[in-house]
């Protein structure tokens, strides 16, 4: 029994070294870009000694931009982050809507920030159309903003 594994062993210590040395020859991979995304919000509490307030938004529609609908995910920015399920809102004609904006700041924005597309309510998610910049009124913890103020920014295949 011995013998065998002795004459196995040796029948393959030749197949086993041709094919390292195989292996050490080959070039490595060439090293693949990372993206690293990270977010500084959990931060900005500490940095300025400012505290996080929940602020509510509520949406004035406009027939200029809400067409069959409008699908608006809110894009973080400072002094806001968005809060989770609440940063996407569909708001449709006649002053329907689905969703309500919830964002943690620092202090009241002045100005905040959506993707957006238009779509009706039960649209799959797709790709938005490009950013939606909206002035905001504020009173307290409320924030109003009136779509027919907002300015729609490049689509996002100019930014190419």
């Amino acid at each position: 029994m011995k013998k065998i594994l002795f004459a196995l062993l040796v029948c393959t210590l030749p197949i086993f070294s041709a094919y390292c040395a195989d292996a050490n020859t080959d070039t490595p991979p060439a090293p693949q870009p990372r993206i690293s995304l990270f977010s500084t919000s959990t931060d900005w509490q500490a940095l300025t000694g400012l505290r996080y307030s929940e602020y509510r938004g509520e949406f004035i529609p406009s027939s200029g931009i809400v067409g069959r609908g409008l699908v608006l995910y809110y894009l973080d920015g400072f002094p806001c982050y968005g809060l989770g399920e609440g940063v996407r809102v569909w708001i449709g004609p006649r002053n329907k809507h689905e969703g309500e904006l919830r964002i943690a700041c620092l202090y009241a924005p002045t100005e905040i920030k959506f993707t957006w597309r238009n779509a009706t309510r039960d649209a799959e998610q797709a790709q938005s159309t490009g950013i939606l910049t909206c002035p905001v009124d504020a009173n307290g913890r409320d924030l109003t903003i009136d779509l027919g103020n907002c300015e729609k920014g490049p689509d996002w295949d100019e930014y190419k």
